[in-house]
């Protein structure tokens, strides 16, 4: 009898764990996450700023996940390319993007193929541009003083390149030529790299970037006529922000790593932990210091707070320069 019973009472709890682990199939895929190499779209073109801060950030989280991380690049569409991507991706982890604050901020101006607050997993948020407007060291304007100037005399002559319609730097550029009462011509661009070849081309007047014309400035080739945060920066200090200037125009753009919506906690928290693992990377900080961006860090929940409110607010300042996104 002892044994019968103790037969069918292993058959019973046999049973029950087989029955559970068919009903979370889940849990078992995230306990075994990651088993293949996880693709990372960066939305900008290779050899930009931006591509080589997400390569630093993909080969140290890829080791801390014990897999290869390999970056894609989708340049284009103002960067909204990657965030694309992972609307129709398997929320398994394996599909991620940059996510910038044009994906809260362009839904207002255009139609997109995502909903900012219901198509994407925020993971993580890591770090944020600095921002500037540069010229060729042989222009003749040398200070936002000269622009500001020369646009007066030459309503839209004056032409400045970006990373694309609608990103910061080129937003952030109207809001300052609309404080200052000029007109400037917006010539987009599909990332840094090609901007800062149009400038150095002669092809365009100006260019408004993150700090890939960093090297450019420290070179002596472009000058740096001012910057777009709250105070100067470190490595330009003796070069005025536009709020000091009185434009009253302060734009930084935090970003992170976004995935599709859906996926599993469990696998949202191993990805998380990886990336926030590469802030205290050396070599990811140093890449950093490289494009003077500094370490902004959120966790899963905190980003995913801070994109739905700054939907709201970035609806405000579109509305502001009047770019809102006509009803059909």
């Amino acid at each position: 009898m002892v044994n019968r019973f103790n037969s069918r009472r292993g058959f019973v709890l046999g049973s029950v764990a087989a029955a559970s682990a068919l009903a979370m199939p889940g849990i078992a895929n995230a306990q075994a996450f990651p088993s293949r190499p996880i693709r990372l779209i960066c939305p900008w073109p290779a050899g930009g700023s931006t591509d080589i801060v997400m390569r630093s950030i993909a080969e140290s989280a890829g080791k801390t996940l014990g897999t290869q991380m390999v970056v894609e690049n989708k340049a284009g569409a103002s960067g909204m390319l990657g965030p694309n991507e992972l609307v129709n991706a398997k929320p398994d982890g394996y599909t991620l993007s940059q996510l910038t604050i044009g994906v809260v901020r362009l839904p207002h101006m255009q139609k997109m193929q995502f909903d900012p607050l219901k198509d994407f997993t925020y993971v993580a948020c890591l770090t944020g541009y600095t921002f500037g407007i540069v010229v060729r060291s042989d222009s003749p304007i040398k200070s936002i003083k000269d622009l500001v100037e020369y646009a007066k005399v030459n309503p839209g002559k004056f032409t400045y390149g970006s990373t694309g319609n609608g990103t910061t730097p080129h937003l952030a550029v109207e809001e300052f030529a609309s404080k200052a009462s000029i007109k400037l011509q917006h010539i987009p661009f599909k990332g840094n790299a090609d901007g800062m070849q149009a400038l150095l081309g002669g092809h365009v007047m100006s260019h408004s970037d993150a700090t890939g014309w960093g090297p450019h400035v420290d070179a002596g080739t472009c000058r740096l006529l001012a910057t777009y945060g709250g105070k100067r920066t470190k490595r330009w200090p003796n070069v005025p922000t536009l709020q000091e200037l009185g434009y009253e125009t302060v734009s930084d753009s935090p970003f992170g790593i976004g995935a599709p919506k859906g996926m599993e906690p469990a696998v949202t928290k191993t990805l998380h932990d990886a990336f926030k693992k590469t802030l205290e990377d050396p070599a990811v900080l140093a890449t950093f210091d490289k494009y003077d961006q500094s370490v902004i860090y959120m966790d899963t929940a905190t980003y995913t707070r801070f994109a739905a409110d700054n939907f709201i607010k970035e609806r405000a300042m579109i509305d502001r320069l009047g770019l809102l996104m006509k009803p059909t």
